[in-house]
């Protein structure tokens, strides 16, 4: 591959990589398809880098669970509206503006879509069994 080509990848696989781990925060940034995006740019550009990031415990958390089976468990569902419907609505308490308004209501709502109606749901002892296989993996 062309070295300016697999630099841009490697580039562009840092930013993806940086705005996933933000995502984690920030509700209306979504963390699981920068993480999917920077893996695959990291697998084309440089083995190590996407070694290393299909080893951190984030991409762990939220990216093998949906990569293998498709879908999130409830727990993992429940978490996340937990975390970001809350922070949207002191957003929207602090900034009084109805443009942040309907900006944080969309994307709340297109939050509610995504885990409520897209993303599907694990049954529980399928999430439980990938869960204690990833934990036998990382004690061998």
């Amino acid at each position: 591959m062309n070295r300016i080509v697999r630099c841009l990848l490697l580039a562009c696989a840092w930013i993806s990589c940086a705005l996933g781990f933000v995502g984690i925060v920030i509700p209306v940034l979504p963390t699981t398809p920068f993480l999917l995006l920077a893996a695959f740019l990291f697998a084309k550009s440089s083995p190590r880098c996407h070694a290393w990031i299909v080893s951190t415990k984030v991409y762990k958390n939220y990216v093998e669970a949906f990569k293998e089976s498709g879908g999130m468990p409830v727990s993992q569902k429940v978490k996340v509206l937990a975390i970001s419907l809350p922070i949207m609505g002191v957003s929207a308490f602090v900034a009084q503006k109805v443009t942040v308004w309907v900006i944080l209501g969309c994307a709340a709502t297109f939050l509610l879509y995504l885990v409520l109606i897209r993303i599907p749901t694990l049954p529980a002892d399928q999430a439980s069994a990938r869960r204690m296989a990833a934990q036998e993996a990382q004690s061998e």
